[in-house]
């Protein structure tokens, strides 16, 4: 199923042409899963029509029945790297949900923009026992839990800067989260 869509860009007022190829209609979606991909590609196709020479975009979204696949191509200037800042949210979401992201750029052909991401979402870890806990990396928790820096931590308990980045680090690897947020949630 090929969907064909005229668009115009927000920010400039150009129009272009948007090809979206949907083979993964025949898939279900866990919802976590789709709405990070909605979120995605949207945040794609913004980076993409950002360079002045892109014209087209294309889409298309593909199920192998482990992972979504998802293939965003345009006919820019093919300079996007996995480097490129408007690119760095995205990483981030792919990485959130253990999925794996690539670009492909060839100077005056365009980029392609790689992804796949796993239909089962990634595993949450059990939670944090408080009982295996220092005194002081609850403290840690707690001040975390409030949404302290680990310069107001150091402030809070009088310790240096470096060793309440490390109390963190601790606190994020015994719990098994991949940022505070998480480690904040597991302490709740």
């Amino acid at each position: 199923m090929s969907h064909r869509l005229e668009v115009v860009s927000l920010l400039d007022g150009r129009r272009g042409r948007l090809r979206l190829d949907d083979r993964a209609a025949r898939c279900a979606l866990p919802g976590e899963v789709a709405h990070a991909a909605r979120a995605i590609v949207g945040s794609a196709v913004l980076a993409f029509v950002e360079s002045e020479q892109t014209r087209r975009v294309r889409i298309q979204w593909d199920c192998d029945g482990l992972n979504l696949l998802v293939e965003i191509r345009d006919d820019g200037r093919g300079e996007l790297s996995t480097r490129d800042e408007a690119l760095r949210p995205i990483a981030e979401r792919v990485r959130g949900l253990e999925g794996e992201l690539s670009i492909a750029s060839t100077a005056g052909w365009g980029s392609t923009l790689s992804i796949r991401l796993p239909l089962d979402p990634p595993a949450q870890p059990d939670g944090l026992d408080l009982a295996e806990l220092s005194a002081r990396e609850r403290e840690v928790l707690n001040l975390i839990t409030l949404g302290a820096s680990n310069r107001r931590i150091a402030d809070d308990l009088g310790i240096s800067g470096s060793t309440a980045k490390f109390h963190v680090s601790n606190l994020l690897r015994k719990a098994g989260a991949r940022n505070r947020a998480e480690l904040a949630a597991l302490a709740r």
